[in-house]
């Protein structure tokens, strides 16, 4: 087996991150690879329900995901990880953390397409000032400057997402 890898998403809300995760990481699992996925979103359920969304607390958010991924990866699993991570500062420190299993993938969706697939209204709440610190809108997010890869999700199936993955991560 390879060694495992930890794919590290990043990208805006509604990029399409969660949707290319699970597809990752079935078609891993169907190829006789381990995997699982690390959910930003469903982290913030339980191992970080104590943080908010403070600089502070998104650093102490990505730190934990980092360590939880580290482990995994000890485990002999691919970690898929589907998370904003906004700052370059924060990635970086990920990338410390889990070392040369870390795979920068940004998932490049325009902001324009986030909002139209915004589901959850996030977005709405965003632009009329009933959610602040809502990365995009009143928060920033900083472009990885040299991810491994970079997908727009408006421009690929979710089967081309996953194919381009794998085939410019070097699994």
């Amino acid at each position: 087996m390879k060694a495992p890898l930890t794919f590290w998403f990043t990208g805006l809300s509604g990029a399409g991150k969660s949707t290319i995760a699970n597809a990752l990481s079935l078609k891993l699992k169907a190829d006789g690879y381990p995997a699982y996925v690390l959910d930003g979103d469903v982290l913030r359920q339980g191992l970080c329900k104590d943080l908010k969304f403070s600089p502070s607390d998104r650093t102490e958010n990505l730190r934990r995901i980092a360590e939880v991924a580290k482990l995994i990866n000890h485990a002999g699993m691919h970690v898929i990880v589907a998370t904003i991570s906004p700052m370059r500062s924060d990635r970086a420190m990920a990338k410390a953390i889990i070392g040369t299993a870390w795979r920068e993938i940004h998932i490049a969706t325009p902001l324009e397409i986030c909002e139209m697939r915004d589901v959850k209204g996030l977005y709405r709440r965003a632009r009329s000032g009933e959610l602040s610190e809502f990365t995009g809108v009143s928060a920033p997010y900083e472009v990885p400057a040299s991810p491994d890869i970079s997908i727009d999700t408006d421009k690929k199936s979710i089967e081309q997402c996953v194919t381009s993955i794998l085939s410019k991560t070097i699994l």
